[in-house]
């Protein structure tokens, strides 16, 4: 991703409106990333995918199921001790 200061943004707005229908630019303010420009097109996508996400309460009964049987690898026991 390109990254830019806010006053180079300011400077060459077009040049940067160009590159963001390519991909994202970041514009950063005192060396801190502030905004990210990107196409419109970009952005419904990255909305759509948002939507997309579905809550564990809202899982299929199979998906439920299977989750329920699954089994942990031993390596990972130690893990468990982190719920407790």
């Amino acid at each position: 991703m390109v990254q830019i200061s806010a006053l180079e943004f300011q400077r060459k707005f077009g040049e940067f409106q160009h590159q963001a229908q390519r991909e994202p630019v970041e514009i950063t303010r005192h060396g801190r990333r502030e905004l990210v420009l990107m196409s419109a097109e970009h952005f419904d996508w990255l909305t759509a995918a948002a939507r997309r996400t579905t809550r564990t309460a809202d899982a299929a009964q199979v998906v439920i199921d299977a989750v329920e049987r699954a089994e942990m690898d031993p390596e990972h026991a130690a893990l468990d001790e982190l719920l407790k």
